[in-house]
């Protein structure tokens, strides 16, 4: 066994297993001879059952093109893997021809090893992703993973239809152990080990078991072994956060969003107000429902430099329009590329901090407009801003001119990716939407006691303003500023609002026909502005009932959940917003994938089929009667 512990400790990513851990793998191999010349396995036909490591000789790897010639030549040689990719990202088939070339001798490791392995070491299984993302920035690489689109085979992208459907409660939790915060951290990693678990949670004993933070085995390799800690002191010294928890009844797409937006690892799963288990990142991308976008965003998180991210984010529509193909409901699709463009604007805050030094002071970085309420779409631009704390005077120069550096920086790396600067200005680079947190808290009265059109649309820009990065007290402390101000006297301010909201009626005419104007060689009526009397309106009932929800969908239900609708209300605009969205996306992606141009909001009618034409007229007549419904309440007028 010595023999082969050694080659392990040789090839990556099992260098970096620990010691014990890797002796156990190398217990578990077998060795296997392979016939020279020899197929192996067949290009997305073997199914394999795991992961094969180079010995001795080769495997010659290719795809078959349509006229069955070999694309892609590449060599796998001692010390290098086969299969892990396709383990992961393609329903454990074969995503290339392998052929043995002459006397190969490998080792063999089962893939539910395998599959332990990157459940239990993240630096493990972010070798293969990794490895993924940079073979897919090869265009013809890509050409063979993806399939073209429209076509029938599945693609790695996307996710079996259960991901979209499947509830928590339906998988296998695993329980949750727990310990106090002041027992040793000794004691803990022997607990842990007892258990044969990664992860073990931690609970504060004087507020009454709240579970704190977790432990797991990259806490105790980070935090104990590399930094030297006393293993005896309390387990609370090293404890990870934040402790992110779900309810069994959602889906499984919102278990991975949630843990790639809070950038944990591990979410307790609770029933009726009691954790009844956890479930693992890692558990969740392994399994067979992660032939997904998922893996996809885990890719970008790999990504190193502003080309790579670029490079991702052009491969956003192709995503788009395959998952709208499959059903997948836009609502999702809109929280799939709204994941996306977080995780690459954290790329760029994060880099931008490393290369300026720490910031001088606490801030927060929000995202404003489509990207605040998660309904981003492919023609998107910059709505960013970002408040700091307030300092002392001779500090506050000092202060503001980093975080006025570190917004350009972040926003021209953004415009680089593919955002382009917002025209509006609403955007941190501008100076004007960087600033204290005291100078928000006036803009904010500024706002809604000279109320106008132009005051209107600044503050309804900045209520839909989501935390994205940062310290996120800062936002709590203006949500309860606004707050207090929203219980003043606000009929003037709610009634320059409500005329915003109605500046744009449903192209619908009187014979119920749809109206349209000309744009180019086409007759066309314009997406977004039909979409606006929606996101307007309901924007104004969470203001009036000060719901700090951002998403026009999560404010509805709150906004039924107070009786400002009825549920037949609630579920006609629901249906309404996400239809059009839906249309939207399916068209932008179309536009950029088969017609190589820029996309828009423009939508000629009569490409639509009578029944979807006939739909659109039904939306029209909900939005017309919603905005009779604002009239009413927010201008005392019907005219």
């Amino acid at each position: 066994m010595s023999d082969k512990l050694d080659f392990l400790r040789t090839v990556a990513p099992f260098d970096l297993l620990p010691d014990d851990v890797l002796a156990e793998v190398a217990e578990g191999l077998q060795e296997v001879h392979q016939p020279r010349e020899a197929t192996i396995y067949l290009q997305d036909e073997t199914k394999l059952r795991g992961l094969d490591i180079i010995v001795q000789g080769e495997y010659e790897t290719f795809f078959y093109d349509s006229q069955q010639h070999r694309r892609v030549v590449e060599y796998t040689r001692r010390g290098e893997c086969y299969g892990g990719i396709s383990l992961l990202l393609n329903k454990k088939r074969s995503l290339r021809t392998v052929v043995a070339k002459r006397d190969t001798r490998v080792y063999f490791l089962h893939r539910r090893e395998f599959l332990a392995l990157c459940q239990g070491y993240e630096s493990f299984f972010h070798f293969f992703t990794a490895r993924y993302g940079r073979r897919m920035l090869d265009e013809e690489y890509a050409n063979f993973v993806r399939p073209a689109t429209g076509g029938s085979s599945s693609s790695s992208y996307l996710a079996s239809d259960q991901l979209f459907s499947r509830r928590i409660e339906t998988l296998e939790l695993r329980p949750v152990l727990l310990c106090a915060a002041y027992v040793p951290i000794c004691e803990v990693a022997q607990r842990m080990a007892t258990a044969r678990t990664s992860c073990y949670f931690i609970t504060d004993a004087d507020v009454d078991g709240q579970v704190i933070g977790y432990v797991t085995d990259i806490t105790l390799r980070d935090k104990v072994v590399a930094g030297l800690a006393d293993a005896r002191l309390p387990v609370e010294t090293i404890v990870d956060a934040p402790v992110v928890s779900i309810s069994s009844r959602a889906f499984v797409y919102e278990a991975i969003l949630l843990m790639f937006r809070t950038k944990t690892r591990y979410l307790l799963v609770e029933t009726d107000g009691e954790y009844v288990g956890f479930i693992s990142r890692n558990k969740l991308l392994t399994d067979d429902q992660a032939q997904s976008p998922f893996i996809f965003i885990q890719s970008v998180k790999q990504a190193q430099a502003v080309p790579e991210l670029r490079r991702r984010w052009e491969q956003v529509p192709e995503m788009v329009y395959q998952l709208l193909n499959r059903g997948v409901k836009p609502e999702i699709v809109n929280q799939v590329i709204t994941t996306v463009s977080d995780t690459i604007a954290l790329k760029l805050i994060e880099g931008a901090i490393a290369e300026l030094g720490p910031p001088p002071a606490r801030f927060v970085y929000m995202v404003l407009g489509s990207e605040g309420r998660k309904e981003q779409t492919l023609l998107t631009d910059q709505d960013n801003a970002i408040i700091y704390e307030d300092k002392a005077n001779e500090q506050r120069e000092l202060v503001r001119d980093y975080f006025v550096k570190f917004a350009g920086m972040v926003s021209d790396q953004l415009n680089e990716i593919g955002f382009s600067y917002c025209d509006g200005g609403f955007m941190a680079k501008n100076p004007k939407w960087t600033h204290s947190l005291s100078h928000w808290k006036r803009n904010y009265v500024e706002w809604m006691s000279d109320a106008n059109p132009e005051t209107g649309m600044q503050f309804a820009a900045s209520f839909d303003c989501r935390y994205l990065y940062g310290d996120a007290t800062i936002m709590d402390e203006l949500h309860e500023f606004l707050a207090l101000e929203l219980e003043k006297p606000t009929d003037r301010f709610f009634h320059y609002l409500a005329v915003n909201a109605l500046q744009y009626e449903p192209p619908l005419t009187f014979f119920r026909n749809i109206r349209t104007f000309a744009h180019g060689d086409q007759q066309v009526f314009n997406l977004k502005k039909t979409m606006s009397p929606i996101v307007d309106l309901v924007r104004m009932y969470a203001l009036k009932h000060r719901i700090f929800a951002t998403n026009t969908g999560e404010r509805l239900d709150a906004l039924r959940a107070q009786g400002e609708f009825t549920e037949r209300e609630t579920q006609e605009l629901l249906q309404a917003y996400y239809y059009l969205m839906g249309v939207r996306l399916k068209k932008q992606a179309a536009q950029i994938i088969r017609d190589h141009t820029a996309p828009d909001n423009y939508l000629d009618p009569s490409t639509l089929t009578k029944v979807e034409q006939v739909t659109l007229k039904e939306i029209f007549k909900v939005i017309t009667d919603f905005q009779l419904k604002i009239k009413v309440g927010f201008t005392k007028s019907l005219g």
